[in-house]
C-alpha cells in the first residue's frame, strides 16, 4: 500500500475487511436472535447484560494482537523481511502468555464483576454461564484475530474474509443445534462461538503455511528478541489499554442501564446490536488505515498517510449520513428478529437509542480512522489518552442517568464520548502528523548534508 493511488488500495483493501467484519458480527448477532426467539426476554437481557464484560476482557486482547501485528506491517512495507518474521514469532509468544493470564484472571474475577455491573439477579446465573464459557475459550478467539491481523499487515485482507465466512455458517448451525436441538441454553450460544472462531483460526493457519511464506518462521524466529517484544508491547499495550479504558465506560453505562429491569436491558441490547452491526465499515476504514499507515511508516511517507486519511474520513462521512437514514426505516423489522411477539415496548426503547446514538455516526468514524491512524504511525499514548475522554464521558452521564433514572441519559453516554473523542483525535492527529513531517524533514536534510 506504499504505491498507487490511495483511494484505489483503500477501496479494494476496505471492502472485504467490511464483509469479515459484518460476518463477525453474525457470531455474536444470530446468537442474539437465537437467545432471544427461543429462550426468551430474560436470556436475551442475560447475554447483553455481558456484552459490556466481553468487550473489557476481548477489546484488551483485540488490541494488544493489533498492535503486535503493527510492527510486522510496518517491516513488510519496509522490506525487512527477516524483522517482519521475528514480530511473528515474538507476537505469537506474546500472545500466548497474556492470553493464559487473562484467561485466569478474568474467570476468577467474574462474580465480583457481575456484581459490580448491578446485574439483575434474574438473569445473574445465565450471564455468568454465558461469559465464562466465552472466557474458557478466550485462546481460540486471539487465535483467529492473531493470524488475520498477520495476513492484513501483508495486505491480504480477503483470506481472512473467506475463512470467517465459513466459521459464520458453522457458527448459525451449531447455535440452532445446541441451542434448539440439544437444549444448553444459553451456554450453547457460547459453546458455538468458541468453537466457530477456532475454526477459522485453524484454517488461516493452513492457509498461512501453505500460502504465504513470509509469514512462516523457522527455529532462530522462536528466540525471545527483547527488544522486538519491547517495541511490540510500546504499541500492543497502548491499544489494549485504550481499548479497556473505553471497555470501562461502556460497563459504567451498563451498570446504569441495568438499574431498569431486564426489559430495558433486551431493547437495548437488540438496539446496540443492530448499531453495531450497521457501524461495522467504520471498524473497517479504521483497519484499513492501520494497515496503509503502517505500512507508509515503514518507509516515512508521512504526506501519503495524510492523504490516504483524508479520503477514508471522507468515505466514513458519506456512509454516517447514509445509513443512519436507512437504520431508522428499517429498525422495527431489525428488532422484529430478536423478539418475538409484541415488540411494541421494547420497540420504542430502541428507537429512543438508535435515534440519539446514529445523530453522531460521523464522529464514531472519525475515531476509528484517526485512532488506528495514529497507532499505527507509531504514536499510541495519543489514542489511549482519547480512551480516557471516551471513559470521562460515559462515566459522566452513567452518573446523571443512574442519579435522575433516565433512560436517554444512558444512551447519551455512547453519543457524548463518540462527539468528545472525535474532535479530540482529530486536533491530536494534526498536531502529531505536522510535527512527525518536520522531524522526518529534518533528519533527510541532515542525512543529504
Amino acid at each position: 500500500m506504499t504505491k498507487g493511488s490511495p483511494s484505489k488500495l483503500i477501496v479494494k483493501f476496505i471492502i472485504p475487511l467490511i464483509i469479515g467484519n459484518i460476518f463477525q458480527q453474525l457470531y455474536t448477532m444470530v446468537d442474539t436472535i437465537i437467545v432471544g426467539r427461543f429462550l426468551g426476554v430474560q436470556a436475551l437481557a442475560a447475554v447483553g447484560a455481558t456484552g459490556t464484560i466481553t468487550f473489557l476482557i476481548f477489546g484488551f486482547m483485540q488490541g494488544l494482537t493489533t498492535g503486535f501485528t503493527v510492527l510486522t506491517a510496518q517491516r513488510f512495507g519496509a522490506g525487512d523481511i527477516e524483522g517482519l518474521k521475528k514480530s511473528v514469532g515474538n507476537a505469537v509468544f506474546l500472545s500466548v502468555i497474556v492470553t493464559v493470564i487473562m484467561t485466569i484472571v478474568s474467570i476468577a474475577g467474574m462474580d465480583k464483576l457481575l456484581s459490580i455491573m448491578n446485574t439483575p439477579e434474574d438473569i445473574f446465573e445465565m450471564s455468568k454461564t454465558f461469559v465464562v464459557i466465552m472466557c474458557i475459550g478466550m485462546m481460540c478467539t486471539v487465535f483467529y484475530n492473531l493470524l488475520a491481523s498477520f495476513l492484513r499487515a501483508v495486505g491480504n485482507s480477503k483470506v481472512p474474509l473467506y475463512f470467517l465466512m465459513i466459521a459464520a455458517v458453522l457458527n448459525v448451525v451449531l447455535d440452532l443445534f445446541l441451542i434448539v436441538v440439544i437444549p444448553l441454553g444459553v451456554a450453547g450460544a457460547a459453546i458455538a462461538t468458541v468453537i466457530s472462531q477456532g475454526v477459522s483460526g485453524v484454517l488461516c493457519l493452513i492457509y498461512i503455511r501453505k500460502k504465504v511464506p513470509i509469514l512462516c518462521i523457522g527455529k532462530e524466529h522462536w528466540k525471545v528478541d527483547y527488544i522486538c517484544c519491547a517495541n511490540q508491547l510500546s504499541i500492543g499495550l497502548p491499544m489494549a489499554l485504550q481499548f479497556s479504558i473505553t471497555a470501562i465506560g461502556t460497563m459504567m453505562v451498563q451498570a446504569a442501564l441495568n438499574l431498569f429491569g431486564s426489559t430495558v436491558v433486551a431493547a437495548y441490547t437488540a438496539a446496540s446490536k443492530v448499531e453495531q452491526f450497521v457501524t461495522q465499515p467504520f471498524v473497517a476504514i479504521g483497519m484499513t488505515m492501520a494497515t496503509y499507515c503502517a505500512q507508509n511508516r515503514g518507509i516515512n511517507d508521512f504526506a501519503r498517510i495524510r492523504r490516504g486519511v483524508r479520503i477514508a474520513n471522507v468515505m466514513s462521512a458519506i456512509y454516517g449520513i447514509a445509513i443512519y437514514a436507512v437504520i431508522m426505516q428499517i429498525l422495527p423489522y431489525a428488532i422484529g428478529l430478536f423478539v418475538s411477539g409484541d415488540i411494541t415496548e421494547v420497540l420504542g426503547y430502541a428507537r429512543t437509542y438508535v435515534t440519539i446514538c446514529g445523530f453522531f455516526f460521523i464522529p464514531l468514524g472519525m475515531i476509528f480512522i484517526f485512532r488506528n491512524a495514529l497507532q499505527a504511525s507509531g504514536y499510541s499514548v495519543v489514542p489511549m489518552l482519547g480512551g480516557a475522554v471516551e471513559l470521562i464521558c460515559r462515566a459522566t452521564l452513567a452518573f446523571i442517568a443512574a442519579h435522575y433514572q433516565s433512560y436517554v441519559g444512558v444512551c447519551f453516554g455512547n453519543a457524548s464520548a463518540w462527539l468528545m473523542t472525535g474532535i479530540f483525535l482529530a486536533i491530536a492527529y494534526i498536531f502529531v502528523m505536522r510535527n512527525a513531517q518536520r522531524r522526518n524533514d529534518a533528519r533527510v536534510i541532515r542525512q543529504n548534508s
